[in-house]
């Protein structure tokens, strides 16, 4: 190795930008934020117990974030961002049949970094608490709407496609409802099930309806 590669390979790395420096400082507090909802509740969550939970300074979330309410406002938007841009992902990725794009769009809710304990609890504080939910559909009734219009879409072509007869707003309110639900019984059991079973629940809403394409598994043909 030549004096000068010695050099190089030896130089501390660069330090992050400062606007880089701040915005990884302010997710680390939303992350912060999520675990303390997750543990503590929307009520009993305070700056206090976030500063405690990233192991930074009280003043230090301050400066980010001025007050409480914005922190959660902001905790909020960035689980429902995250939420949809999971989603979306997935859709973008799967073939182009309703049935591979509804068999992404269910899988996706379960997807490891979404359905985790900690998130599925802050979302669950969020729409749990009285005070939040002026804050919830105010920032997040968009994205619950998008989703549903999605969810729709898909499932009306694959009625069409598969010679289906059920009403389309009927089958979408109820797969929309027990993939919720399931999220719900991940929080408040006392022994939840896993992520694969909890999958195989919803995959078996979708085969009530869809029998052609499903099975509690999933899609069973993915040319189709």
């Amino acid at each position: 190795m030549t004096q000068a590669a010695e050099i190089a390979t030896t130089q501390p790395e660069s330090p992050l930008p400062r606007k880089a420096s701040r915005e990884h400082r302010r997710e680390q507090l939303i992350e912060a934020t999520i675990r303390t909802l997750a543990e503590l509740g929307y009520a009993r969550t305070t700056m206090t117990a976030v500063a405690k939970a990233a192991g930074l300074s009280h003043g230090l979330v301050n400066f980010h974030f001025e007050t409480k309410e914005r922190l959660l406002t902001e905790t909020l938007m960035f689980l429902a961002d995250e939420y949809r841009e999971n989603w979306q992902a997935a859709l973008s990725e799967a073939g182009g049949s309703a049935a591979m794009q509804l068999d992404a769009l269910l899988r996706a809710d379960f997807n490891e970094k979404i359905c985790e304990p900690n998130r599925l609890n802050a979302w669950c504080s969020f729409w749990g608490e009285a005070q939040s939910r002026p804050i919830y559909m105010e920032k997040c009734g968009s994205n619950d709407r998008l989703y549903a219009a999605t969810l729709k879409g898909i499932c009306e072509r694959l009625i069409d496609e598969g010679g289906y007869r059920f009403e389309v707003d009927l089958v979408t309110r109820i797969i929309r409802v027990v993939s919720e639900g399931v999220w719900l019984d991940l929080t408040t059991m006392s022994k939840p099930y896993s992520r694969d079973e909890a999958l195989r629940t919803v995959f078996t809403c979708a085969k009530a309806f869809f029998p052609k394409h499903f099975d509690e598994n999933g899609l069973l043909n993915r040319s189709i």
